[in-house]
């Protein structure tokens, strides 16, 4: 099946999106921040002083009324941004034809669908039953909910 591996892709972009709040990434859709961007002052170092003014950088940018709060709107028109950010760069990244379409052989392989496949398929059967996917939901949420990433439903 050409697409086997795109369903366990998207089941983990899911997750991402859904574990992932508008302010955890960086300014550039999740690319990682320079050290001479947290070091401000140019010093060689990086304080508790650089590292907060930062991250409230980050949260002014989001709060566009400036009310000192973060509403649902502001956090998804935050992360709204990131993904736009995100797009436009993999479509410069994989579109190799320049067409502005991104067809099935410039898609990137997902790194770890396969193994990801093989930890669902729990009795190794080369499918995934309904079963086999509710379990794995629940233990990506487990995994979720003990690193401190907000609360399942039935809390």
């Amino acid at each position: 099946m050409k697409h086997a591996s795109l369903i366990p892709a998207l089941v983990l972009a899911a997750a991402w999106v859904t574990a992932t709040s508008a302010l955890a990434m960086g300014p550039r859709g999740g690319q990682d921040v320079t050290f001479q961007e947290l070091d401000a002052d140019g010093d060689g170092e990086v304080s508790k002083a650089e590292m907060e003014a930062h991250r409230m950088a980050r949260f002014d940018k989001a709060d566009t009324d400036g009310d000192g709060k973060l509403s649902v709107d502001e956090m998804q028109a935050a992360a709204q941004e990131r993904a736009n950010q995100m797009v436009s760069a993999m479509f410069e990244r994989h579109d190799a034809d320049k067409d502005g379409f991104l067809a099935d052989d410039e898609l990137p392989s997902p790194r770890r669908a396969g193994k990801f496949f093989d930890r669902m398929d729990a009795d190794g059967n080369g499918a995934i039953s309904a079963e086999e996917f509710a379990d794995a939901q629940e233990r990506m949420q487990k995994r979720h909910k003990k690193r401190g990433h907000g609360q399942t439903e039935d809390n």
